[in-house]
């Protein structure tokens, strides 16, 4: 299978698990706050965003491990992947050690950190079983993603992800209609995405003659360590809010978090899987030497992800509310309409798609050490602007620290790749976001004219066909000016 291929079957099986996720994160969300209310959609949510913490103790190796795939594969020297893949497990297994005394002490202090009017067997038990699936994933089957990533067969674990979701929210759909418990249908859940890591094993297996016995001298993984400032910021950025929240606000506020991050998230990861794939592409590249090829690539690349970031986020950010509405109609127990809140976390995570084309070249090319301290940084600033705005902004005060660490890191990539690697102009990133800018501000003034108060989906379905046909249009005109060159490039492939 040629590159192209890989890269074609990783973004259409990208695209439909985004968009399969998208429809079920939607439906088990009302499904939950409608039966069992929003202190427990909060409650959950919150224990999740706890457990996944383990995650830190990742360190980024699981990064570094697949930069360090890329040229082994190009050069198929499978001795050096078995290397590669054996240190890998080994960690992994040490992490799931962790996670065990980890769950131990989260077992015990959780119930009393959080303030909650459930009982400590009925949290402590949930948090046992929330955690089923991610020890699975640590334990077993990690290493053997990382492979499938490295070598351009993401769309295996993506389509197994698919089915598994799928049948994840039929089931709990199912359970919690018969009035079965949360501990029951949260336990059902658990089980299903056990699926997962037996099958990655019993492919590779099949796939990979891989001898993970094999002995090795020298460390196979280079700059093993040098991940970690990178992982920091991961999950620091994707953690901190849901926690800061969990200690300093209630869990109605977490479960409002839920929701509109829920949305977000969704929108989020249809950009990614957009590009599924590319950062192994761009790792083969490098490994071998093809720059100039790349450089080419990588500035239609870019221009590609600024207009859809825009598009995307733009219409995201003009119907999120009329959509919370319609979402949240007949919950009664706590409001969910926070106009400003639903802007500013739309801003951070657009800010975040942004700089995903300079941070893939950074990560193909193994430049961990080099760009660890503004992880630091970025990881800094979002703890302290969201601990000393929450008590006073609440949602938005935190929804404001992950929007300025995230802006800062986006200029810093940017800027890095001006001088490294392939030598990107930094002019080029400032005429990308100043066309960034005036797009969203026609985008938005236009959508004004139209009217944003629906009272059914189908209002609201047709709502967002004007809103994306307004977005759509100003994109080309605006594209048209500033990048006619690229338009057109970009037509004439599409046609081919």
């Amino acid at each position: 299978m040629t590159r192209k291929n890989k890269l074609l079957f990783n973004v259409s099986s990208s695209l439909i698990h985004q968009i399969v996720t998208v429809i079920c994160g939607l439906i088990l969300p009302r499904v939950f706050i409608s039966y069992f209310g929003s202190e427990i959609n909060g409650l959950v949510a919150s224990i999740t965003q706890f457990i996944s913490i383990i995650a830190f103790l990742e360190l980024g190796i699981g990064a570094v491990v697949q930069a360090s795939l890329y040229k082994p594969l190009a050069k198929k020297r499978y001795d050096e992947i078995s290397a590669i893949i054996s240190s890998s497990n080994r960690f992994f297994r040490n992490l799931g050690k962790l996670l065990l005394l980890y769950l131990i002490v989260l077992f015990f202090i959780y119930p009393i950190l959080i303030n909650s009017s459930y009982s400590f067997y009925f949290t402590s038990s949930l948090i046992l079983i929330l955690a089923i699936s991610t020890f699975a994933q640590y334990f077993f089957s990690i290493s053997y993603q990382l492979l499938f990533n490295a070598d351009q067969l993401a769309f295996i674990p993506l389509i197994t992800n698919t089915g598994v979701t799928i049948a994840n929210t039929i089931l709990v759909i199912i359970l919690i209609r018969l009035n079965f418990s949360l501990h029951v249908v949260k336990l059902v859940s658990a089980i299903i995405f056990l699926i997962k890591p037996i099958l990655f094993k019993i492919i590779v297996k099949k796939k990979y003659n891989l001898n993970l016995k094999i002995k090795y001298e020298t460390e196979p993984i280079k700059q093993k360590w040098n991940g970690i400032a990178q992982h920091i910021a991961y999950v620091v950025l994707s953690s901190t809010d849901i926690l800061v929240l969990s200690v300093f606000s209630s869990l109605n506020v977490v479960s409002v978090y839920s929701i509109y991050s829920m949305i977000i998230n969704g929108v989020k990861q249809i950009v990614l899987s957009s590009t599924n794939g590319i950062l192994s592409l761009f790792g083969n590249m490098l490994a071998n030497n093809e720059n100039e090829k790349l450089k080419h690539i990588f500035t239609k690349y870019v221009w590609f992800k600024h207009t859809l970031v825009v598009i995307l986020f733009t219409i995201t950010g003009v119907l999120i509310i009329p959509f919370i509405s319609l979402y949240t109609a007949k919950i009664e127990d706590f409001n969910y309409i926070y106009p400003t809140f639903g802007v500013l976390i739309t801003l951070s995570q657009a800010l975040y798609c942004l700089r995903l084309p300079y941070n893939q070249i950074v990560l193909a090319a193994g430049h961990f050490k080099q760009t660890q301290n503004s992880a630091i940084v970025e990881a800094s600033i979002n703890i302290i602007i969201s601990i000393i705005l929450v008590r006073k902004f609440g949602l938005i005060g935190v929804a404001i620290g992950t929007a300025v660490a995230m802006g800062y890191r986006t200029i810093y990539l940017a800027w890095y790749l001006s001088s490294n690697i392939i030598h990107f102009a930094i002019s080029n990133f400032l005429k990308h976001l100043f066309v960034d800018f005036v797009s969203v501000v026609l985008m938005v003034f236009l959508t004004r004219i139209l009217s944003l108060q629906v009272s059914s989906y189908i209002e609201l379905i047709s709502l967002a066909f004007k809103v994306t046909v307004i977005c759509i249009f100003v994109s080309l005109i605006i594209n048209f000016i500033f990048y006619p060159k690229i338009l057109l490039s970009m037509r004439h492939g599409i046609r081919r």
